[in-house]
């Protein structure tokens, strides 16, 4: 019934905004006071962009280039996607008091300072990561802002193992990218995504569903990402395109912050989306099949809240919400560029 109640106050919001309000962002969320996000607060997820930000000179033929893309796609029968269950992430808030299991790291490269990380995790007997070959998970326990998370996470012969990921002590204050302080002996190629982005990092939770709005960047994968470098504050890259005008992991994208948004009609979970774009951007996470955002999984849950007329999604496919998406309308912020050779340092992805 919450659910319901609040698409009905964001549609009603989205109605008086087509009848003449105009798009000020923050404005036309529902009331409430600030709700959880992660990582610190200056960090690149939540810094809220100032609308006179100068771009990135090419950033007219990214832009194009990426909408172009996303559009091909879609006429392919690709649509862009919002991912809830297959290789999103599930997300497990642990008490203080959570009993510690210790999580094999199993993978060809040496990490003992990662599997030092592992040794004590407060991760519940009956957590499931997500489906798809990813099986991503992260565990946050708020008593000692911590935050783990795995890749290729399972249970076998009793216990649990994963083939990589990470972890962040002192969470609240960390940036939500990999590297020496993330944790003692950390190194930037830690991380369950191939750019060293943490995958909490721009992940749409269900605070942000449940607050109406989204006050942080959004996470972002696509197709064909710039091989050969990243850009900050991406850690590395899994990119395979040769063409220039690809993005590199690590991009930092918004919308035209001019854009009218209550002008195009959108759905309100589009609306939600597309004010986080215009506000504190996209940042390219990662590379897949299709172009699409994370929302949190909800393995961690007795139903699926995303699912029916009165859940997140109205009804409607993730496909047909992204439908009226803005993507033309995207401008790419300044990139600071780094060369990246995949075998040194060796990428365990």
């Amino acid at each position: 019934m919450e659910r319901l109640t609040l698409l009905l106050a964001l549609a009603l919001l989205g109605a008086l905004a087509l009848a003449g309000c105009g798009d000020s962002g923050e404005a036309h969320s529902p009331r409430g006071g600030a709700h959880f996000r992660f990582f610190a607060k200056a960090s690149f997820w939540n810094t809220r962009l100032d609308s006179l930000q100068p771009l990135d000179p090419a950033s007219e033929r990214l832009a194009a280039a990426f909408a172009a893309e996303v559009e091909a796609g879609a006429e392919r029968g690709r649509r862009p996607w919002i991912n809830t269950t297959d290789y999103s992430v599930p997300v497990y808030k642990v008490p203080a008091d959570q009993p510690t299991v210790r999580v094999r790291l199993v993978s060809p490269y040496r990490a003992p300072a990662l599997q030092a990380a592992w040794r004590r995790v407060p991760l519940p007997p009956d957590a499931r990561p997500s489906e798809g070959s990813d099986g991503n998970l992260v565990v946050y326990q708020p008593s000692t802002d911590r935050l783990w998370e795995f890749w290729r996470l399972r249970q076998e012969g009793g216990g649990w193992q994963a083939a990589w990921g990470g972890a962040i002590r002192d969470a609240s204050r960390n940036s939500g990218a990999y590297g020496p302080r993330a944790w003692p002996g950390a190194k930037p190629w830690w991380g369950s995504s191939a750019s060293s982005l943490s995958i909490a990092g721009g992940l749409v939770t269900f605070a942000d569903l449940r607050a109406g709005r989204v006050n942080h960047a959004l996470a972002l994968a696509i197709p064909r990402v710039r091989r050969g470098v990243f850009a900050s504050p991406a850690r590395r890259s899994d990119g395979t395109a040769a063409d220039p005008l690809t993005l590199p992991e690590g991009a930092h994208l918004r919308l035209d912050p001019n854009l009218d948004l209550t002008a195009l009609g959108l759905p309100p979970l589009t609306l939600m989306l597309a004010r986080a774009a215009k506000h504190y951007g996209i940042v390219v996470r990662d590379r897949a099949g299709v172009a699409h955002f994370f929302a949190q999984d909800p393995s961690s849950l007795r139903g699926n809240p995303y699912l029916g007329e009165d859940g997140y999604f109205e009804g409607m496919s993730p496909g047909d919400l992204l439908e009226s998406f803005p993507w033309d309308h995207l401008q790419v912020l300044p990139m600071k560029l780094h060369p990246y050779d995949p075998v040194r340092p060796p990428a365990p992805r």
